[in-house]
């Protein structure tokens, strides 16, 4: 009697947890984006999670949750029910962090990879007012002044923070960090004329639109469609490509089909107009990949930033 309970009782459970995955969602869901409104990352995930709350039947909404170099978002994300409304953008920054400091989280298995979408165009940026209007001028300055030329990132061991150490390593200079919680923040401080060069995503973009800002070189594989005057660091004989992959995960143990809905959604946001014009105005590519794929990625790109930190020694700050 006490077995045929049992049994019907997991059989219950079981089709109340089926139920629930096919109901999903019924309420919004929450994205979180581990870096400050106004950023690139922000301008983007926006119009996209916009365009998949149609496909999804839910508002997607964004909470912004920067600091701790982007892993702020994955590590609120990760106190939350595997349930699929909670959701979180996966920077490389994550799969970084675990080889630098420590973290509450191991990328590898500790996070359901749901979506791959793109990555980012980064830049060397400096003001229109500086006196170095190449590259090559700021290595020689950097040179004669070890040590003196302040630059700001996203945070430490951020990408921008990596491509710049390895840009440092290879012309034999000394250059001062000076990391902030996200690239808006170090755009300000650029801007604002307390820090002299910045390394980052694409939100320079209107700046140097403008002419208050002077884009010096890309961290592209080759010449951008965008900024097709610029020359890549590769071009300039520093071998130095940095691009940034991301995604959107949720906790580990997610339901597969709810997995499914929110992939579905995303990927179809993807091709909504409003996500194609933003991809354009930051120059950034798709990159698509759906769970399996980007599970598989993911565990290349830990690998990967981890020999990137050994070879450069960088550590926490």
């Amino acid at each position: 009697m006490r077995i045929t309970a049992l049994i019907f009782a997991l059989l219950v459970g079981a089709s109340g947890v089926i139920a629930a995955a096919g109901d999903y969602p019924e309420r919004p869901v929450r994205l979180i984006v581990p870096f400050p409104a106004g950023g690139s990352t922000d301008a983007l995930l926006r119009p996209l999670a916009s365009a998949a709350s149609k496909h999804l039947g839910q508002p997607i909404v964004i909470e912004n949750k920067p600091g701790a170099s982007g892993t702020l978002g994955v590590t609120t994300m990760l106190q939350s029910k595997p349930d699929g409304y909670t959701l979180a953008q996966i920077p490389v920054t994550v799969f970084t962090a675990a080889h630098v400091g420590s973290v509450p989280f191991d990328p590898r298995k500790d996070i359901t990879y749901i979506v791959h979408l793109t990555g980012y165009t980064f830049g060397l940026v400096v003001r229109s007012d500086a006196p170095w209007k190449t590259v090559e001028g700021l290595v020689a300055y950097a040179r004669a002044h070890p040590g003196e030329v302040t630059y700001a990132t996203a945070g430490p061991a951020s990408p921008g923070h990596l491509a710049i150490e390895q840009l440092a390593a290879i012309a034999q200079v000394q250059l001062l960090h000076v990391p902030f919680k996200g690239a808006a923040d170090a755009l300000i401080a650029l801007l604002g004329g307390h820090v002299q060069v910045v390394a980052t995503s694409s939100g320079w973009a209107p700046h140097v639109e403008s002419g208050k800002l002077r884009l010096l070189a890309t961290f592209s594989p080759v010449r951008t469609r965008r900024w097709a005057s610029v020359p890549t660091m590769k071009e300039l004989g520093y071998d130095v490509v940095v691009t940034s992959p991301y995604g959107i995960g949720g906790p580990r143990g997610m339901d597969a089909q709810i997995v499914e809905k929110v992939h579905a959604a995303f990927k179809k946001a993807l091709e909504d107009p409003a996500t194609v014009d933003a991809l354009a105005r930051l120059d950034q590519v798709v990159d698509y990949k759906g769970p399996k794929d980007y599970a598989s990625f993911a565990q290349e790109l830990y690998s990967e930033q981890g020999a990137l930190v050994r070879r450069l020694g960088i550590h926490s700050q």
